[in-house]
């Protein structure tokens, strides 16, 4: 194993926890990882809110690649799913650091690919992981088709409007008509999205989500009522 390591984070929200595990969570295992290994952390790369679907696309990933690859050093990540979500890009950043001289040890799993059984679990890992995703994206898919078999409405509901009784279409809802009656008329006079939810929130209306008004909330109302 190299003396000199980089470590990389991910989360597919900016400022949000993914699947449980924020920036600064993986931070602060990669870096624990390298005091107990007597292994020297030159650097981590991070890319918030930006999805693990390709590799390609993810600026810091490349750039991390680049340097543990140039210095034959350990990409450190907290688990493969951080570092790609399908088998091929796992794969190809395998070989590509293997081709370099580096290695990648993925803290969750603990895998080590400086052993020819590392090695192994390595890609026997990345195979279950994708197989896993094609499990929950079938069972997603049938399911929806289930309920376009029973005629379920399937969409968001707009403000305004309501989920009918029998589940396959919608009606609209009095209350929330009013209070986009309201929200049109309070525009109409020039006040800000801030300002109309502070209004509305004043006089009584309540947002879809039966929490306190957001010039967000407001901003969205009248995008699907114009």
């Amino acid at each position: 194993m190299g003396d000199t390591a980089f470590g990389y984070l991910r989360v597919s929200t900016p400022g949000q926890a993914d699947e449980g595990i924020s920036l600064e969570a993986q931070r602060s295992k990669i870096s624990a990882w390298c005091e107990v290994n007597d292994v020297e952390l030159l650097q981590i790369f991070e890319d918030a809110g930006i999805s693990g679907k390709r590799a390609d696309n993810r600026p810091a990933l490349q750039e991390a690649l680049n340097a543990v690859a140039e210095e034959n050093g350990v990409l450190i990540v907290y688990s493969l799913s951080r570092l790609a979500r399908s088998t091929k890009d796992t794969l190809q950043i395998a070989e590509r650091l293997d081709k370099a001289g580096a290695d990648l040890v993925s803290l969750s799993e603990k895998i080590d690919t400086t052993s020819a059984s590392g090695k192994m679990v390595f890609r026997l890992l990345a195979v279950l992981n994708e197989f896993e995703r094609d499990l929950i994206s079938e069972r997603t898919t049938a399911a929806m088709a289930h309920l376009r078999e029973q005629n379920r409405f399937l969409g968001q509901v707009p403000y305004g409007f309501r989920l009918s009784d029998d589940g396959g279409s919608i009606e609209t809802d009095p209350a929330e008509q009013k209070a986009l009656g309201r929200i049109r008329s309070l525009h109409a006079e020039g006040l800000s999205l801030r300002a109309i939810a502070k209004k509305l929130d004043a006089e009584g209306f309540a947002a879809k989500s039966g929490r306190k008004w957001a010039h967000t909330s407001v901003a969205s109302v009248l995008r699907r009522a114009s």
